[in-house]
């Protein structure tokens, strides 16, 4: 069919294809960062180094999407919207360059009390830290589920609109990552229905002297690493397709 969404990938017995979880984590902690999807950056996907043919099978053993959440809950790398609002991980080592360069050197609560931040950020960020603390940052709760954040958070029929999209601007800004999935409960505590996002700050999983300590430099400094790093990997790649995934230098 002409709208149907071929997946690239490796061949099942080509020995350079990702065989496991394991293997994906172990290559983005090797190369620092990798989008999860096929992108403008021809090989910078892990949907381009798996089998092409072992998406959405359900084994948890070959499929790829099923590793997201594995690897989202083991917490060794970092997982959410992170490349040009579309999923991929960043390792624990390159977490502070990339939090440095898309914050702009801004932690939330400094953010909005100068006046940068939206309302619909505030409202849900307000669950995780407090937007009104003078001081360091107050971080109030761990986790979430996506879609209990988005009541508690006053998004929905009447309230705020366009949940998906500011989370996920959240998200890229490293304020945000998917700490894992887990499905829903009814009232018998029975799961239901598909697995679901849990939302959490990467200050809850990594603390925040690791996830800030790359804040003593430039955030344009910041940004140099990660687009010199990417043309180190990728030095046939077109510049407009790096900006495109990394994030545009920041504001001085």
């Amino acid at each position: 069919m002409a709208d149907a969404w071929i997946m690239k990938g490796l061949s099942w017995d080509n020995p350079l294809r990702i065989h496991s979880a394991a293997e994906l984590t172990a290559w983005v902690e090797e190369i620092g960062f990798l989008p999860l999807f096929a992108n403008e950056v021809a090989g910078f996907s892990a949907e381009e180094h798996v089998a092409a043919d072992a998406w959405w099978t359900g084994s948890k053993a070959t499929d790829p999407w099923e590793w997201r959440e594995a690897i989202a809950a083991a917490h060794v790398v970092a997982y959410g919207k992170f490349f040009d609002c579309r999923a991929g991980f960043i390792s624990r080592r390159w977490l502070p360059t990339f939090a440095n360069a898309r914050r702009n050197g801004w932690d939330f609560d400094g953010k909005w009390q100068d006046g940068r931040a939206s309302v619909r950020e505030r409202a849900i960020m307000a669950f995780f830290v407090d937007p009104e603390s003078d001081d360091a940052p107050v971080f109030t709760n761990a986790e979430i589920l996506s879609t209990d954040l988005k009541r508690r958070a006053g998004f929905g029929k009447g309230g705020e609109k366009n949940y998906p999209g500011v989370l996920t601007g959240l998200q890229m800004q490293l304020y945000l990552v998917i700490g894992g999935f887990r499905r829903r409960q009814n009232k018998r505590g029975s799961d239901y229905g598909m697995a679901v996002s849990v939302i959490m700050t990467p200050e809850s999983i990594w603390g925040y002297d690791v996830v800030a300590s790359a804040y003593g430099e430039e955030p344009a400094e910041s940004w140099r690493r990660i687009h010199e790093h990417t043309r180190a990997m990728y030095p046939d790649a077109d510049e407009k397709s790096i900006i495109t995934l990394i994030g545009k230098r920041p504001e001085d």
